[in-house]
């Protein structure tokens, strides 16, 4: 489907408002039961940076914002530059933990996919899903869908420690 059909679809608005032209989707904020957990998960496995953390003490939260990039040297080291820079950036990953939550064996946050459905998950683009893949694998990460499970060969969906999905695909890659 081209970019103008697509552009027809009953709801859309062909031309968007001038005045929206500098937005940026910025960031999707996930729960998470224990923050020193999630934060080795998402820089370890998946090669997040941390670039701004803030503790609500008074309302007993923290969150970390996280940024994917391979180049360091364009993330301001001033605190206060560096989260203007991290709240300009498309793709950013906000975590945020209630404080306490770590301490509860029975505690879980909703993952979206169980009954009833709603958040789906986030999405990790790689140069090579078969070498990630892999990867995963020997790190032990859980898989909710293996690149050979089902009809699309060419995604696979990992869990973070509280259970979101994490799909991974290849850029350009849509055969098994």
């Amino acid at each position: 489907m081209s970019l103008a059909d697509l552009t027809k679809l009953p709801g859309v608005t062909a031309e968007p408002v001038a005045v929206t032209q500098g937005y940026v989707f910025n960031h999707t904020m996930i729960r998470v039961k224990d923050l020193a957990v999630s934060l080795d998960f998402y820089t370890r496995v998946l090669g997040f940076v941390p670039v701004h953390r803030q503790d609500f003490a008074e309302a007993a939260f923290t969150i970390v914002y996280l940024v994917l990039r391979g180049d360091r040297s364009v993330i301001p080291d001033d605190d206060t530059e560096r989260l203007a820079w991290a709240l300009a950036q498309p793709g950013v990953l906000e975590l945020t933990h209630n404080h306490g939550t770590e301490n509860d064996a029975n505690f879980a946050y909703h993952n979206g996919n169980s009954e009833p459905r709603g958040f789906g998950h986030l999405c990790v683009s790689v140069p090579d899903v078969k070498a990630a893949c892999a990867r995963f694998d020997s790190l032990g990460v859980p898989f909710q869908k293996r690149l050979e499970d089902g009809r699309m060969k060419h995604i696979a969906f990992i869990r973070d420690p509280d259970g979101y999905w994490i799909e991974i695909l290849q850029p350009g890659r849509i055969d098994g």
